[in-house]
């Protein structure tokens, strides 16, 4: 039984690029892939936002009204109700002088269980280090 470790690491802007949406895309579809691996095998995805990545992560965007797109919040409110594993950079958080309070940190509204976390940058490369692959968007 082997378990294949995917780190999706967010570092670009919300809007004005697909590349935030594309990997929270990506990491839910991850768990789709199952059924090509051999008995036993499993993956585990995480998805980490870093550097303007976290800005994916503010609550409230108003994408709709100033890009005409959705927002990415539905995308990480998703994530977090498939129980993917969420880490949010303490020191780009810090840089940006955001709130706790201001970050999608649950998906409770729609029935979520498993909450993202803000860890410092040094948790988050432990993660890259041990995963077998790893997409940069």
């Amino acid at each position: 039984m082997a378990t294949k470790k995917f780190a999706f690491v967010v570092k670009s802007l919300p809007y004005k690029t697909e590349a935030s949406r594309l990997a929270l895309t990506h990491a839910i579809a991850s768990q789709t892939v199952e059924i090509y691996l051999e008995d036993g095998d499993n993956v585990e995805p995480v998805l980490a936002f870093i550097g303007d990545g976290v800005l994916n992560c503010l609550r409230n965007q108003k994408a709709m009204n100033t890009y005409g797109v959705t927002s990415l919040e539905q995308h990480i409110k998703n994530s977090l109700l498939l129980d993917l594993k969420v880490l949010i950079c303490k020191e780009d958080v810090e840089k940006f002088g955001i709130s706790e309070d201001a970050l999608i940190m649950d998906a409770e509204d729609i029935g979520g269980e498993t909450r993202a976390n803000i860890v410092a940058f040094s948790e988050i490369m432990k993660e890259m280090d041990s995963s077998n692959h790893l997409l940069f968007f």
